[in-house]
């Protein structure tokens, strides 16, 4: 019996093996989550700033539109 590998200790071996495996895919995981909160707290962020910007030309250009209507000079 020196030879053969008990059985149990063969499952134990794959038992820790798995979970070797496991803790590789969960920490994976959790990476890839972290990764795309940051992603998507970066591109509110952006579009917030950029949703301003565009508000403020929308209304630069309505102004404008305005005194052109009236038929005041932009200068």
């Amino acid at each position: 019996m020196a030879g053969q590998e008990d059985p149990v200790q063969r499952e134990i071996r794959q038992d820790w093996a798995n979970r070797e495996y496991i803790e590789i895919i969960t920490s994976s995981i959790k990476k890839i989550s972290d990764f795309l909160n940051s992603f998507d707290m970066s591109c509110r962020s952006r579009l917030a700033t950029l949703n301003e910007k565009l508000t403020a030309l929308e209304r630069r250009i309505e102004y404008i539109e305005a005194r052109v209507t009236k038929g005041e000079t932009l200068t």
